[in-house]
């Protein structure tokens, strides 16, 4: 049998400031109210590709460091208008460059528990499960919980 004192992984929930990853972020708040976690929340920005160019061309500069300042922001703000801007548990901001599947499973490598919404931004917000929340529930270290959205 596990300590009680026994530390755990923290419980890491994926933001892209849709309803459901403000509603899988004020679970994991209050998961972690109750068992003591640390959330992280995590969020993925990538630079946009352009689709039918020729080639590839590189962003201009400064584009990437603003592309990460606005993703960083915006998972800022959310946070603070989920949890409050003096959350009862701590609550770390985490934001890297990457697909959101690759940029969750990275993070969810040690934690106790991945919470993402079932539907996101993502092209295809009809599926019944979202993209993003399938490949996690697949392929992450841990246990995965995928909060469906109000009405489903």
């Amino acid at each position: 049998m596990a300590d009680q004192g026994e530390k755990t992984g923290p419980i890491v929930v994926g933001v892209d400031g849709s309803d459901a990853s403000k509603q899988a972020l004020r679970w994991a708040v209050r998961q972690a109210e109750v068992t003591g976690a640390v959330v992280e929340a995590v969020t993925a920005w990538d630079v946009p590709h352009s689709h039918g160019a020729r080639a590839w061309l590189p962003p201009a500069s400064g584009a990437e460091a603003d592309l990460e300042a606005g993703a960083r922001k915006e998972l800022t703000e959310t946070v603070d208008e989920v949890a409050g801007s003096q959350p009862r548990v701590e609550v770390r901001v985490e934001v890297h460059r990457g697909t959101p599947a690759e940029v969750l499973l990275h993070a969810a490598r040690t934690a106790s528990l991945l919470v993402v919404g079932s539907r996101g931004r993502g092209a295809f917000a009809g599926m019944l499960l979202g993209s993003v929340a399938q490949h996690c529930t697949q392929h992450a270290a841990c246990p995965v919980l995928v909060i469906r959205g109000d009405g489903q």
